[in-house]
């Protein structure tokens, strides 16, 4: 067992969690009831789900790595987050002059740690079976 990627997939499942209990009356709902055009509430519509989607499966992913290696996934989704961290850093930089506002970042950069760090390192059922 992968002890990295236990942890990386609890934070990606709790961040599932967050982005749609908690972001979705915040952002989602709240697009939505807009007076946006349709088509832009549409757009706005699938992109929040389509990230819902991806970290579902990311954490079904990280899952599946607690006990086979695979890094060619890991880091694929490594590289997935560390884009979703430069956008969160690039938009909050540049448009609200802060980090802060959207911290999301940081659980991104938490998780691609933890993900990085266990794809490097067998899991302990591996180094038992040597």
């Amino acid at each position: 067992m992968n002890f990295w990627m236990v942890a990386a997939t609890a934070l990606l499942v709790l961040t599932n969690f967050v982005h749609v209990f908690l972001g979705g009356p915040e952002i989602h709902h709240v697009i939505q009831q807009s007076e946006l055009a349709p088509s832009v509430r549409g757009v706005a519509a699938v992109l929040w789900h389509a990230v819902t989607v991806i970290l579902a499966v990311f954490a079904v992913a990280c899952a599946y790595l607690v006990m086979h290696r695979n890094p060619a996934l890991a880091y694929v989704m490594v590289a997935v987050q560390v884009g979703f961290s430069a956008l969160f850093v690039y938009y909050g930089l540049a448009l609200l002059g802060t980090l802060w506002i959207m911290p999301q970042w940081t659980i991104f950069l938490t998780i691609t740690v933890l993900t990085t760090i266990g794809a490097r390192r067998p899991s302990v059922a591996m180094v038992a079976a040597r």
